[in-house]
């Protein structure tokens, strides 16, 4: 996705916020801050991705604080509110007709367990009161049905994940992806390095995905979505071989859609306009969208 006006405020309110998260010196926050608008005045175009300029700026802001992992602490409590709701989650997968829909859904709904933007919980506690008013909402557009005839006929299935917190709910996915189609083979990838609220290997290894999954990889470096140039070997290799890729979150879909890779089933919450408009839906939306 190409960036858009309205991402500009959005970075801008991320940036600040995660100097907060990092540091009290307030001659720090608001040099930091400076520095940032000044580089985003600098490389702001319309024909870039949006993934690729908010990496810049973020790679830049870490530097300045001398912070690898600002959202550290807030990520773990993240994992951990999560981890809290999973007998509900299990209960309500029991329950239901079609056990990896619901799954499905409940993890889209961890997407909102992102900091510092618009669309997103303000903080984790609030997540575990949001859930069953978002839950009751359901799919705000449903290409379940095809995504599941992909499963279905699949040998090879890469599931990228997203935020912290969401990832507990991504390894019931998988759980369930295997129970709907036992023959399948799973990939799981995590970001490269800590940036923003994103998962890493660490969170994969501590919630123990390899118990669902056949392997488990990263995206290789610090980056916002998948940096394509800087892509692993084995990532970029198993990505031609797979028969689909599900892509959790905003910032894959702003990476992947700037490629050819199909077929690609999104699932994530349309937290912002600029998404919700590139993929021709509505905003604040649970959405499983396919292309193919």
């Amino acid at each position: 996705m190409k960036i858009k006006s309205e991402c500009v405020p959005c970075l801008i309110k991320r940036i600040i916020f995660e100097t907060q998260l990092s540091t009290e010196d307030e001659r720090l926050q608001t040099n930091v801050i400076k520095n940032a608008c000044s580089m985003l005045s600098k490389i702001y175009d319309t024909n870039k991705c949006s993934a690729d300029i908010a990496t810049k700026v973020h790679k830049m802001v870490y530097e300045k604080l001398g912070d690898k992992d600002p959202y550290y602490t807030l990520k773990k409590t993240s994992n951990e509110v999560a981890k809290s709701l999973l007998p509900k989650i299990k209960k309500i997968i029991k329950k239901s007709d079609n056990p990896l829909k619901s799954s499905m859904i409940c993890s889209i709904i961890g997407n909102i367990l992102d900091f510092g933007i618009e669309g997103a919980s303000s903080n984790p506690e609030k997540f575990s009161l949001d859930f069953d008013k978002m839950y009751s909402e359901g799919l705000g557009y449903d290409d379940y049905n095809r995504v599941e005839n992909l499963i279905k006929k699949s040998n090879k299935v890469i599931y990228f994940c997203d935020n912290c917190g969401e990832i507990v709910f991504d390894k019931i996915v998988c759980r369930e992806l295997k129970r709907f189609n036992p023959k399948l083979k799973i990939t799981l990838v995590v970001r490269g390095e800590p940036i923003i609220s994103d998962a890493t290997i660490d969170d994969a290894k501590e919630l123990k995905f390899s118990d669902v999954v056949q392997k488990i990889l990263t995206t290789g470096c610090f980056a916002i979505g998948v940096n394509f140039n800087e892509m692993p070997f084995d990532l970029k290799n198993d990505l031609k071989k797979t028969d689909l890729i599900i892509c959790k979150g905003m910032a894959n879909y702003e990476a992947f859609s700037e490629t050819d890779y199909k077929p690609i089933a999104y699932l994530l919450r349309t937290k912002c306009s600029a998404i919700a408009n590139s993929m021709k839906l509505p905003i604040n939306k649970n959405i499983i969208k396919l292309y193919e």
